[in-house]
């Protein structure tokens, strides 16, 4: 029986899983052109080692299992000195200390945006058949439970994922005694820097983000936002309640059946052509999705209120529905596998945030090429940073 960690999970996998990316020489060398943007630190009069050649054998490291940076000095070590030479290594490698002393010095924002552009570039969007398709991305923040910096806080990060991809477009970290709100505007001047433009993009966020200013920040760039309406804006709330709903015909009507349940969505959409519009600058159409849910024979329904930017001719209720969900695939697909048993980051006497977001970004790679990009993550990985 092979000892491969590969060989042993792999015959495992859901069915429903789909297979990794096979990962071929063509993207080593696009990972190796993607890292060169990467600005080494270094006084050019101490490089002994190639700052490309380092990063590209951390990601692989830390893909390999990888769990310190003793171990991604170890992992390069214990290769032939053929791999060496595809890693750009002559006849020695670098230490654990090289290693450690020089990812820490590295803009982790900077890395962040190379490698979501590799994994871009190696993902397919997920596209429908009979569905028009547009680039939907979901924003949610986590507090990256057992990463902790020198003073013992811990890490809250706000994150851009895309829901056809499965890829981190960007991440930025909430300042401490602050909330997600300020840093929606630095995140997606990150998320523009890596996609080109925001340009008819859709940003599906919770009730948190149904702030003005998030959505004229988008609409300066061409894109577009779907936020539920709750008692934060509680004038919204009830403006889009008090609407005639009962005259609104089912825009469409979904049955599922799961996990012990029976549930029925309802989504019925209108356009407020009032003077005075909704009270949400840009909204276009107001949302409400009705969810029915029996379980062990008791019922329960609720009714969900949101707002979009798009007008109804490029959003059907069909798209809207669908659309809606899609806000939770950052918390079954990302969330879910960051937290401690899966995707787990913890700092050892952390000397500076930026080692944080470097490790962080580093198990990213590994849960968006080892499982597959776009896919769901059952490898239980460790990445210790410390």
């Amino acid at each position: 029986m092979s000892s491969s960690l590969t060989e042993i999970v792999l015959p495992h996998r859901p069915p429903d899983m789909p297979l990794p990316t096979v990962v071929t020489d063509g993207d080593r060398h696009s990972l190796f052109v993607a890292l060169e943007v990467v600005e080494d630190p270094r006084d050019p009069r101490g490089r002994r080692y190639p700052l490309v050649s380092i990063l590209a054998a951390a990601v692989c490291a830390v893909i390999a299992g990888a769990c310190t940076f003793a171990a991604v000095a170890d992992w390069v070590r214990f290769q032939d000195r053929a791999v060496w030479q595809r890693l750009g290594f002559t006849d020695r490698v670098p230490a654990a200390t090289t290693v450690w002393r020089l990812l820490i010095r590295l803009d982790a924002e900077v890395l962040s945006q190379v490698l979501a552009r590799w994994l871009r570039a190696r993902a397919a969007p997920v596209m429908v058949a009979g569905r028009r398709w547009r680039l939907v991305i979901a924003v949610d923040g986590k507090v990256a439970r057992g990463a902790r910096l020198s003073d013992g806080r811990q890490i809250h990060l706000l994150s851009a994922y895309d829901t056809s991809t499965g890829v981190v477009l960007a991440q930025v970290q909430i300042a401490a005694k602050s909330n997600e709100i300020p840093a929606f505007t630095p995140l997606f001047r990150l998320v523009a820097a890596v996609l080109g433009s925001l340009k008819d993009v859709l940003v599906v966020a919770d009730a948190l983000h149904a702030q003005t200013g998030h959505a004229e920040l988008l609409a300066a760039g061409g894109g577009h936002l779907m936020v539920p309406v709750k008692g934060n804006q509680p004038k919204l709330f009830a403006q889009l309640k008090a609407l005639p709903w009962a005259e609104v015909p089912v825009g469409v009507q979904t049955r599922e059946t799961g996990h012990g349940r029976k549930e029925t969505r309802t989504v019925k959409a209108l356009t407020v052509k009032t003077p005075g519009g909704l009270g949400f600058p840009r909204a276009e159409q107001a949302v409400r999705i009705t969810r029915t849910r029996t379980i062990k024979g008791k019922t329960t329904r609720e009714a969900a209120y949101l707002t979009i930017s798009l007008p109804a001719e490029q959003a059907q209720p069909a798209d809207l529905g669908t659309w809606a969900r899609c806000e939770w695939h950052i918390e079954n697909r990302l969330h879910y596998e960051a937290s401690p048993g899966v995707i787990l980051v913890n700092l050892l006497s952390v000397a500076a945030s930026a080692q944080v977001r470097v490790c962080i970004r580093l198990g990213r790679v590994v849960q968006q090429v080892w499982c597959g990009v776009g896919g769901r993550c059952r490898v239980r990985a460790r990445v210790w940073c410390g």
